[in-house]
């Protein structure tokens, strides 16, 4: 792996605007679950007696509230995860190039380690929103609030700000990541199976030559890859400047 190293450091390097476009694997180093892996939270069985994809949608959280939040406690919610090599990375990155930070994930941990350029395309867990009168709960707030959390102002439902399954993706975060993608001369895509739309499809806007691929096992990728390499996210950032 040490050329593919020289290569990534020499990619990175002598690029200008760069674009990391990360996953769940990013995090997975975090102790944090993926979904979709061979021992991801989808392989699971559900203990709930409904996968666990239908139980992540906005139809379940509206009609078994209860159970959504029992679930999302145990599971969307880690927090004793700290950032790994590949967050820290980044953050140390993000002072040295014009780096954009696209994530999918909604743990929070980019700006853990220090990231400010972050496009949370699937929300946070950090941030809640009453849906009745708009007033906003940070993560240990939300916990404070009951087995249903419900708005100490209003009595209204709290809402996690995250993407859930039929929902669309906020109009502002898709309109940033077109940005920076397309005027991007180096996208770095690490630790995603690129199988998440309208996610993943963002991916076309690129308009560089200059593309990495960082996941454990290949992904399919449209256009011409410059570098694969099949490792873990955090394990090759930890062998970069």
């Amino acid at each position: 792996m040490e050329i593919e190293i020289e290569r990534l450091q020499h990619l990175i390097n002598t690029s200008k605007h760069i674009v990391f476009f990360g996953g769940a694997g990013v995090s997975t180093e975090s102790g944090i679950k993926d979904f979709r892996s061979e021992d991801g939270l989808y392989s699971l069985k559900s203990k709930y007696g409904r996968p666990y994809e239908e139980m992540l949608s906005h139809t379940y959280f509206f009609h078994e509230t209860k159970t959504f939040y029992k679930f999302y406690r145990e599971f969307m919610i880690n927090k004793s995860a700290k950032p790994n090599e590949a967050h820290k990375y980044l953050a140390r990155l993000e002072k040295k190039k014009d780096l954009t930070i696209i994530t999918q994930n909604i743990d929070g941990l980019h700006q853990l380690a220090g990231s400010k350029n972050v496009i949370e395309l699937h929300g946070s867990i950090h941030r809640n929103t009453c849906l009745n009168c708009g007033a906003k709960y940070n993560l240990d707030e939300l916990l404070n609030l009951g087995e249903v959390p419900l708005c100490p102002k209003c009595g209204g439902l709290v809402k996690p700000d995250v993407v859930l399954y039929e929902e669309g993706l906020d109009s502002n975060d898709i309109e940033a990541a077109i940005n920076a993608i397309s005027n991007a001369d180096l996208i770095i895509i690490g630790g995603t199976s690129l199988s998440v739309y309208p996610a993943s499809g963002l991916i076309n806007y690129f308009n560089g030559d200059k593309i990495v691929v960082i996941n454990k096992t290949h992904i399919p990728v449209r256009q011409r890859i410059t570098l694969e390499i099949n490792e873990p996210v955090g394990k090759v950032f930890s062998q970069l400047e």
